[in-house]
């Protein structure tokens, strides 16, 4: 099949492939200066694409999250400071002290109007589920983040392809319709000249100049599609709306190299979904570790200091105080909580079990997407190779049929459909080659090309 292809195909075809490696452009100036290659349109919109932007940012949340979770195994500090003055001094009952064993009991007033407390207090946290479930799935997320951004560079990376060949594709179509008006122009000429000479009636010279009004409402048509195509491309890049972009033709245009190994097999590992299936997989074991260890108590240290501040004057309230401090233990544990634990492990457990169906649905859907791009490119290839060869018949069949017109042997009707037949051939060939150059991308986003 490659030998067949490098026959039919390499001809015309130049040699650049459409992977292009993902690698994270610095940031750029805000337009592309002179004409843009693929390479740079996909560097361009790798920085300011928003999809991209945004996953950067997510990928900067998750790290600032973890980060969070994580400073609560450094030790907490914390400053409470207090003013207040009692209207009413708080009672206290107290027993009769000179007749205690009368049972009677005396209401007595007790403490200062006016107090103030500056308490300080450090609390280190010595063992907690919480805690050891981020410092244990820190890594996992974070990759998780990663994987998200990789995915979203992917989809990035295939839509500025395609849509930099949709433009190379039409600007094509626009060159073979001014191809093509200038061969209705010269043919008008000497239908014209020769309706004058009285050799032939002014029927064919009617025919090209209907012939030349249908092809520059095409060309006309086919500008604006150039200009839509063009919108689509800063779209997909992220590229300023307003701005001018030019691309490059030459060794970037549509006829690109388009050769694949048809006989490469499916690998479920190079593609970033299934690396997202796995990195969640991870982090289901670890929500069964964290439920597990919910049967394990919390534990943490702490220290106290309170510096309090008593009088009976406001304006005397600090002269003195009277401090106070302590340290010690904490320790948490729920003796029972109704086998609520137990169910939470069991759960656990269940979501970690569904996941191993998540993972033979992603593999039948991974196998069959590269079945059906497999066949498509197949089938475009062939299509391709066959328009391939009509484009370049037609072409013959034109020249011949135009010598014939201009010898006087064939019909200016004759030279009328020979053109068409041309132009479809050529039209219908660039369509198939940018269906081709597209499953080409497509067999590179399903085979994990792109990394």
């Amino acid at each position: 099949m490659k030998a067949f292809l490098k026959q039919t195909l390499i001809g015309t075809l130049l040699a650049f492939s459409p992977v292009v490696a993902l690698t994270q452009a610095d940031e750029t100036n805000k337009t592309l200066e002179g004409t843009a290659s693929l390479e740079e349109c996909v560097q361009y919109a790798l920085t300011h694409q928003p999809d991209i932007q945004q996953a950067r940012i997510d990928q900067s949340l998750a790290d600032r999250t973890i980060k969070s979770k994580l400073a609560d195994w450094y030790p907490q500090l914390n400053l409470n400071y207090s003013v207040q003055h009692y209207l009413q001094l708080p009672v206290t009952i107290l027993p009769d002290l000179t007749n205690p064993s009368s049972g009677e009991t005396r209401e007595v007033r007790m403490g200062v109007p006016n107090s103030s407390t500056a308490a300080l207090s450090v609390n280190q946290s010595l063992f907690n589920r919480d805690l050891l479930l981020a410092r244990q799935t820190a890594q996992d997320i974070r990759n998780q983040s990663d994987l998200e951004l990789k995915n979203n560079r992917i989809a990035t990376t295939v839509n500025v392809s395609k849509a930099f060949y949709d433009v190379l594709l039409t600007r094509e179509q626009l060159t073979i319709a001014a191809n093509d008006i200038s061969r209705i122009e010269e043919s008008l000429k000497m239908a014209f000249n020769q309706y004058k000479s009285g050799l032939v009636d002014k029927i064919d010279y009617k025919r090209a100049t209907i012939a030349l009004n249908n092809a520059r409402a095409n060309e006309q048509r086919i500008q604006e599609l150039v200009k839509a195509k063009y919108a689509v491309l800063k779209n997909s890049m992220g590229y300023p709306p307003g701005e001018m972009l030019v691309i490059q033709t030459g060794d970037q245009s549509l006829e690109s190299s388009v050769e694949l190994d048809t006989n490469q097999q499916v690998r479920y590992e190079n593609r970033v979904e299934y690396q997202l299936l796995q990195t969640l997989q991870l982090l289901r074991r670890a929500d069964i570790r964290y439920q597990k260890q919910s049967y394990l108590p919390s534990v943490s240290a702490f220290l106290n200091y309170n510096l309090v501040f008593q009088n009976q004057k406001f304006a005397n309230l600090y002269d003195r105080s009277f401090p106070n401090s302590l340290y010690g233990l904490t320790l948490s544990y729920p003796l029972f909580q109704g086998g609520k634990r137990n169910h939470q492990i069991k759960l656990a457990e269940l979501q970690l079990s569904r996941m191993d169906w998540d993972f033979t649905r992603l593999q039948n859907a991974i196998h069959t997407e590269f079945e059906l791009v497999m066949a498509e490119y197949k089938a475009n290839l062939g299509n391709t190779i066959a328009l391939k060869e009509n484009r370049d018949l037609a072409q013959e069949v034109y020249d011949v049929v135009d010598l014939q017109y201009k010898s006087g042997v064939k019909t200016y009707l004759d030279v009328i459909i020979s053109q068409n037949d041309l132009q479809n051939a050529q039209f219908n060939y660039l369509n198939a080659l940018y269906q081709l150059v597209s499953s080409k991308i497509d067999m590179d986003r399903v085979t994990g090309a792109y990394q």
